[in-house]
C-alpha cells in the first residue's frame, strides 16, 4: 500500500481548505444552520460548480469527477474540519451511490448528473432511526429492519389493478422515518420499504421526488425539520401518505429486490469512511484550537500549556487523532478497492468509524475542559464540535456496536462445536 497522495488529491484538499476558511467560520456556521435550509445555499452551489465536489465519486459518464472514496474521504475530512453544514454526506454518500448501484439505465441518466452539478440534491430514508443497521454496520442488514410486514416503518403497495409485470412506477408508499439527513430540503428521495407482506418479505429502494414534473408538491409526502442538538447535521421527519414512488431498478430485477442489501452494504463501508475522515477533520480542528488556547491562557503567571499535566493529556490526544486519520484513510483505500479490486476485508469501515468517532469525542470532551470556564457556556465554539461528536455516535454508532459488527463479520466470535470461541482461538493463534 502506497500512503502517499497523488498531485491529484493533494489540489483537492488544498483548494476545498482555503475556500471553506474563507467562507465557514464558527460565525457563518451558526448562522447558517438557523436558515429554513439549515445550511449555506449560495456557498453549496459554489461547492457543486466549481468544485464538482457533490459529484467527486461518480463517472464522468454521469458528470462526475471520476474519483472515488478516497478522493471523497479527503473532502469530507475539510468539511468536518469546519464541521460545514450541508447535503454532501446525504447526497454524494448515501444516495448518489445506491442510485448509480441499482438505479435503471433511464434513472441513472435523469438523477445523477442533476445530482453531480448541485442541481438536486438526495437523502437516504430509513425508518425507525435504523440507518447504521441499513448500511449494515450496526448489525445484518438482511432482516426486517424496515417494517417487516407488521404496522410500523414504511410499507409499500403495488395497486391490484396495475399489472404484475409493470414498470418501476405506480407503487405508493406509506409509513414514517424520522432522522433523515436533510430529509426537509432533498429533491430527491431514496426510501427504503418493505414490500410482499409477511409471507414474501422483502425489503426494496424507492424513488420519490419532492415535487412533480409541474413544480407542484408531491401529494400525500410531508416533510418536518426536526430539532436536533447538532444543528449541523440537519434531520427531518418524513411521512408518507399513499405516495407515488418510482422502484429503483426497473423491471424484474428491480421487482425481486436483487442486491438491494449488498449495495447498501457497499455504500455502508464507503460512507464509514467518510464519516470517519469527517470525524477526524473536526476532531483535528478541535485540537488545534485547544492547543492554540492554552498557549494563551495563563495561570500562575505561565501559559497552563507548559504544565506537564495538560501536555500529557494533549499528547494522548493528538496521538488518538493520528491513530483515527490512519484508520479512516485505510477505510477509504479499502473501499475503493485496495490492492484487489475488491473491498478489503470485512469491518475495516465500521473500526474506522469507532476510532474516528471515539476519537471526536475525546477530543471535544477535553476541548471543553481545557477552555475552562468559557468553554462550559453553550454560545461557545468548542460546543460545535461536542455536539457533532455526541449526535453522529447516536446517529451512526454506538462506539461498541459498530465494533461487535466488525467482529461478527470476521468470526471472531463465532461458535466452534457449539461453544463460543474466544481469544487466541478465535484468531487462530
Amino acid at each position: 500500500m502506497d500512503a502517499a497522495f497523488t498531485e491529484e488529491q493533494e489540489e483537492i484538499r488544498r483548494t476545498l481548505r482555503e475556500l471553506l476558511h474563507k467562507r465557514c467560520g464558527p460565525d457563518e456556521v451558526k448562522a447558517a444552520v438557523r436558515t429554513p435550509e439549515g445550511h449555506d445555499a449560495a456557498l453549496w452551489r459554489q461547492l457543486a460548480q466549481q468544485l464538482g465536489l457533490p459529484g467527486l465519486a461518480l463517472p464522468a459518464a454521469y458528470g462526475g469527477v471520476g474519483c472515488g472514496p478516497t478522493e471523497l474521504a479527503l473532502a469530507c475530512e475539510e468539511t468536518g474540519r469546519v464541521v460545514l453544514p450541508s447535503p454532501l454526506i446525504a447526497t454524494a454518500v448515501l444516495a448518489a451511490p445506491l442510485i448509480l448501484a441499482l438505479g435503471s439505465a433511464r434513472q441513472r441518466a435523469e438523477l445523477l448528473p442533476a445530482l453531480a452539478s448541485g442541481e438536486l440534491t438526495a437523502t437516504l430514508a430509513v425508518p425507525g432511526g435504523q440507518l447504521a443497521t441499513a448500511l449494515a454496520l450496526t448489525g445484518s442488514n438482511d432482516g426486517d429492519w424496515a417494517g417487516g410486514g407488521r404496522a410500523g416503518g414504511i410499507q409499500a403497495r403495488l395497486p391490484q389493478e396495475l399489472p404484475p409485470t409493470g414498470g418501476g412506477a405506480g407503487w405508493r408508499l406509506y409509513g414514517e422515518a424520522g432522522q433523515v439527513l436533510d430529509g426537509h430540503t432533498a429533491d430527491v428521495l431514496v426510501i427504503a420499504a418493505h414490500t410482499g407482506g409477511f409471507a414474501r418479505s422483502r425489503t426494496r429502494l424507492f424513488v420519490v421526488r419532492a415535487q412533480g414534473r409541474d413544480g407542484a408538491g408531491t401529494p400525500g409526502l410531508l416533510r418536518t425539520r426536526q430539532t436536533a442538538m447538532d444543528e449541523t447535521r440537519p434531520q427531518a421527519r418524513v411521512q408518507l401518505r399513499d405516495v407515488p414512488a418510482e422502484l429503483l431498478g426497473e423491471g424484474e430485477a428491480g421487482r425481486e429486490g436483487c442486491g438491494v442489501a449488498a449495495a447498501l452494504a457497499a455504500t455502508g463501508a464507503s460512507a464509514a469512511a467518510a464519516l470517519a475522515a469527517e470525524a477526524v477533520g473536526a476532531a483535528d480542528a478541535a485540537l488545534a484550537r485547544t492547543v492554540g488556547y492554552v498557549q494563551e491562557r495563563t495561570q500562575f503567571g505561565r501559559p497552563i500549556g507548559s504544565f506537564q499535566a495538560v501536555q500529557h493529556r494533549l499528547a494522548d490526544l493528538y496521538v488518538a487523532v493520528q491513530a483515527a486519520r490512519s484508520a479512516a484513510y485505510y477505510a477509504a483505500w479499502a473501499a475503493g478497492g485496495g490492492r484487489t479490486g475488491e473491498a478489503d476485508g470485512p469491518g475495516v469501515g465500521a473500526l474506522a468509524l469507532a476510532q474516528a468517532l471515539e476519537a471526536l469525542r475525546a477530543v471535544a470532551a477535553e476541548a471543553v475542559q481545557l477552555h475552562g470556564g468559557i468553554g462550559f457556556t453553550w454560545e461557545h465554539d468548542a460546543h460545535l464540535y461536542f455536539k457533532r461528536a455526541a449526535c453522529d455516535e447516536l446517529l451512526l454508532g454506538p462506539v461498541h456496536r459498530l465494533r461487535a459488527r466488525a467482529a461478527e463479520q470476521v468470526g471472531l466470535f463465532a461458535e466452534a462445536d457449539g461453544a463460543p470461541r474466544a481469544g487466541r482461538a478465535a484468531v487462530g493463534a
